[in-house]
């Protein structure tokens, strides 16, 4: 065989065992990339020196103040953003059922007379018609339409939201239509980021399935099967928490320019090494103060909505308690997106002293 025939077997041979290699050096190179990020392994008990960081944050309650400051300082461009997108989901979604609400209503004032006695009664069936409202939100269950239109105006809400708080926070005067038309660009990969929060929330969703099976079987009798089944679901429940805590900063991540979604999900993980438990508490904290404000606004509507009803007969038609609903909801959006985005600032800041 000619040498110049022999230099072209042996150059094909190469070109092909490089090709079949790439794939696996590219892989091997991001595993060794991953791991010097993180220094956590399986089963083996990490140093602290190897993964203590700085988080110098305010306590609990003074950023839930640094929050809400941010928010009223820019109150007129917030309460437009939850007017809009409240008649928005009015009108493509729906509200509560007043005809709902009625009924619950009727059936505590049948029945509240044997539940409750003193002057706490009216407080009591307040506080059952939250219960029942929080669980069933008054309405039936949507379509597929409205469940669309509800993920698609539930992501413009947060990417509007963080949009506003960006530029604004980088000094620039901006106004809610220049967000609504500005903001939307990155919807999808937030919504492939938001699908990735749904997949980790269902070790959570697990537990809860098999709580209710557990409790209507009567394997929850006690004992050691008992014991067993809570050490499960606490361990689903906390793998949950632990994958969500960096998700939620992806969802902030993913709306810079050029940002993709496996890349704000890597970005996101890198943030919370060292600092994870303590920006999931910051979560939870988050989580419970919206709860709170639910309470705290709905149960007085609750009564106020009885009171009048009972006066004025005319009006009860009117859907308070669904407005407000509503109005709560898109709020709740807006002010949670407005404490991730600020939090994660927080972090982002002090990755950026000098060490």
């Amino acid at each position: 065989m000619p040498r110049s025939s022999k230099k072209t077997a042996i150059s094909s041979q190469q070109k092909l065992i490089t090709a079949v290699r790439r794939p696996f050096a590219a892989a091997v190179t991001r595993t060794k990339s991953f791991m010097a990020r993180r220094p956590h392994r399986s089963f083996r008990l990490t140093r602290r020196r190897d993964y203590t960081r700085s988080l110098q944050l305010p306590g609990f309650f003074g950023f839930t103040r640094i929050v809400n400051k941010t928010l009223l300082q820019h109150r007129k461009i917030f309460l437009l953003l939850i007017a809009v997108y409240a008649v928005l989901t009015a009108v493509l979604v729906g509200m509560g059922s007043q005809e709902s609400y009625a009924t619950l209503t009727s059936t505590l004032q049948e029945t509240g007379g044997e539940i409750f006695q003193g002057n706490f009664a009216e407080v009591g069936k307040a506080g059952l018609l939250f219960a029942s409202i929080a669980a069933s939100g008054l309405s039936a269950t949507p379509t597929d339409v409205q469940q669309i239109y509800s993920v698609i105006i539930g992501l413009m809400v947060w990417l509007v939201t963080v949009w506003i708080l960006r530029n604004t926070m980088a000094g620039h005067k901006v106004k809610l239509r220049d967000g609504v038309y500005s903001a939307g660009a990155p919807i999808i990969s937030t919504f492939l980021v938001g699908l990735l929060f749904v997949v980790q929330l269902l070790p959570l969703g697990i537990a809860v399935l098999a709580y209710a099976a557990a409790e209507g079987s009567g394997l929850l009798a006690g004992g050691v099967a008992t014991m067993l089944f809570w050490f499960a679901a606490a361990l689903l429940a906390v793998m949950s928490l632990y994958w969500i805590t960096s998700t939620f900063f992806a969802m902030i991540i993913v709306t810079l320019p050029g940002m993709y979604p496996m890349q704000a999900v890597k970005t996101a993980g890198d943030m919370m090494v060292g600092r994870r438990l303590r920006v999931l508490l910051r979560i939870l904290w988050m989580l419970l103060c919206i709860a709170v404000a639910w309470l705290v606004v709905l149960i007085p509507f609750i009564l106020l909505d009885s009171g009048l009803k009972q006066l004025w007969t005319q009006i009860q038609w009117v859907p308070i308690i669904p407005v407000v609903l509503l109005l709560l909801g898109v709020g709740s959006v807006v002010w949670g997106a407005s404490y991730v985005y600020l939090l994660y600032r927080r972090v982002v800041d002090d990755d950026a002293k000098p060490a």
